[in-house]
């Protein structure tokens, strides 16, 4: 049994009013849940499955994840 760790971002969607993850090291994987541990629980299970299907179709494991920077950009508007 192998442990990976992935980093996983996090926000909430008020117009679904459903917390939804992203996972950037497996193409933005995504799922949600309607609360922060159901959408992680969601996550985990997203992450195996995809883990799994790459290994059935002979895929190269996914890279080790690369650092994440949450940057705020500030734009002028009329």
């Amino acid at each position: 049994m192998t442990r990976r760790r992935f980093k996983v971002l996090i926000e909430w969607d008020p117009d679904e009013s459903v917390w939804v993850t992203y996972v950037p090291s497996l193409n933005h994987l995504s799922t949600f849940g309607e609360t922060k541990e159901d959408a992680l629980a969601q996550t985990r299970e997203a992450i195996l499955g995809y883990i799994e299907a790459a290994e059935q179709e002979h895929l190269p494991p996914p890279a080790l994840d690369q650092p994440i920077e949450l940057i705020e950009v500030e734009v002028v508007t009329a």
